[in-house]
């Protein structure tokens, strides 16, 4: 049985899955094996670093399957969206921020604009700024998100509702096909996966940072600002980050105001990266971490994904 839906009808893939545009993890090598496994490899092009473009695009390009670019909306310029767009993208998607300085430029080149929301009042801009695929983030997934979020069982089916007929992917916790298989009888048209597809073998991201996704659990996942702030990072107030845990989180955790006026404890944070004390970067992941046990291929995954999707569907109408 395959899961037919508007996403895959629109972009003409196998399996309605599209990767997370994971800024940094999400490379050319990644999106483009989860492009050729049937589902939509997004690239994570985040601030729009041109030489991260000019070295990840042509690897995705070459498939010759439909993929995409993500960019973070508060973060990029015109000038970095343009640079992915002479790359031939089936779609640009835009994530946290007003999106409207780009849209112009997207349609002009033929793309789909897909645009990531995290409130309804987000979900109703997308609709009026003419979204061709909505993703409802719940506050279950790894990196950034909403402050005052809301989880995704609930807020998925909300901006369906909304955002109809626009195509709604959820986002937030999916890590297997049973995650899948609910985001679709939620009425959306598939799912946007992130922290499954870091521990992939083509993923960019640290080989400690795969290991602790894979060792780790839910609960020892947490949303907060303190490593924004603590990094300095520009990030605006109204999203903060869940990672896993961090000698930061628990020294800060409750003070952020206090670490905000602090720049000598941010110029430690620094310092103690640079000497290997603390991850580099926050190690960013999602509450779905508990079903993350193994390192296949991304290809493999989508494959996985799909058929525990459909297996998960036929066993619900069976009972």
């Amino acid at each position: 049985m395959a899961l037919s839906t508007a996403f895959t009808e629109l972009f003409g893939v196998q399996h309605p899955i599209a990767l997370a545009p994971m800024g940094g993890s999400a490379g050319g090598a990644l999106a483009a094996a989860v492009s050729r496994g049937g589902g939509l490899g997004l690239l994570g092009a985040a601030y729009g670093d041109r030489g991260w473009l000019a070295r990840e695009l042509p690897i995705v390009a070459e498939t010759g399957k439909p993929w995409g670019v993500g960019f973070l909306a508060w973060a990029t310029d015109v000038g970095a969206v343009e640079h992915a767009l002479e790359y031939s993208p089936r779609a640009v998607m835009l994530s946290f921020g007003d999106p409207s300085p780009f849209v112009d430029r997207i349609r002009e080149a033929g793309a789909s604009l897909i645009i990531q929301v995290t409130d309804l009042d987000e979900a109703r801009r997308a609709v009026d700024v003419g979204a061709d695929v909505i993703v409802a983030q719940g506050t279950e997934s790894g990196g950034h998100g909403a402050r005052r979020g809301r989880s995704t069982l609930p807020f998925v089916p909300a901006v369906v509702d909304l955002a109809a007929p626009v195509p709604v992917l959820a986002a937030g916790g999916i890590a297997d096909g049973r995650g899948v298989a609910a985001a679709l009888a939620l009425g959306a048209a598939g799912a946007l996966i992130g922290t499954r597809f870091q521990a992939t073998t083509e993923a960019l991201a640290d080989p400690a940072t795969i290991k602790a996704i894979i060792e780790g659990g839910g609960e020892d996942t947490e949303r907060s600002s303190v490593l924004d702030i603590a990094r300095g990072s520009q990030w605006p107030s109204k999203y903060t980050a869940r990672t896993l845990g961090h000698p930061y989180l628990d020294r800060w955790r409750g003070r952020e105001a206090e670490l905000a006026a602090d720049t000598q404890a941010q110029q430690d944070y620094h310092d103690a990266a640079a000497r290997g004390d603390v991850p580099p970067l926050p190690l960013w992941a999602g509450e779905g971490i508990d079903l993350i046990n193994d390192l296949p291929t991304a290809a493999d995954l989508v494959a996985t994904l799909a058929a525990q999707a459909e297996g998960a569907l036929g066993r619900a109408g069976r009972r």
